[in-house]
């Protein structure tokens, strides 16, 4: 039984998906609109999934615990965005110097102090202190049995989402700016 064979080609973009569903690194920014959705997508995903490993630190009544284990997911949850937009340090460096000079000036006009940089704990710890209310609350909320560790894993879940989200939309923008001085990224 001979039949037609069908042939594939690989589409740009399908080699794109390929390299992240892989774990390497992509080399270039999102090109359109549609890959740009594509990694809000997944960073979206990502910040769901260390939000929920986060909060659940609160769970265990060890004073500090927690703000420990949130500090240390937020080191590592924002260089996964920045991945899933082409924004780590490592990902610019690679780009053309024109491109790179137009990545970085966009950082700047967005004026985001975690794209493309090293994240450090004093960073991680600057952000948490932008959900401060929320992570007080969280402390306090523990030592009220069961209905204060509620509140508390729901703050810290919360709180840990708007971090995520916040930088999600600086990536954003950063790349829309970039969409705006190219000829391609017009569409």
């Amino acid at each position: 039984m001979l039949g037609r064979a069908r042939i594939m080609f690989p589409t740009r973009n399908a080699k794109r998906v390929q390299a992240v569903r892989t774990g390497t690194a992509l080399l270039v920014l999102p090109r359109s609109t549609a890959e740009l959705d594509e990694a809000v997508k997944r960073a979206k995903a990502i910040v769901t999934r260390r939000a929920a490993m986060a909060s659940a630190a609160s769970l265990v009544p060890v004073p500090g615990l927690d703000i420990a284990v949130d500090i240390a997911a937020v080191m590592k949850l924002i260089p996964e965005i920045n991945r899933e937009f082409g924004l780590t340090p490592e990902q610019i460096e690679k780009l053309s110097p024109a491109k790179r000079l137009m990545v970085y000036k966009s950082i700047v006009a967005v004026g985001s102090l975690m794209i493309g940089k090293l994240i450090t704990k004093e960073i991680a710890i600057e952000v948490l202190k932008t959900v401060g209310v929320r992570m007080t609350a969280k402390q306090v909320g523990k030592y009220v049995p069961v209905a204060g560790q509620a509140l508390s894993v729901a703050l810290g879940f919360a709180a840990m989402k708007y971090v995520g989200h916040q930088h999600i939309k600086d990536c954003r923008r950063v790349i829309e700016a970039t969409f705006d001085h190219t000829p391609e990224g017009r569409r």
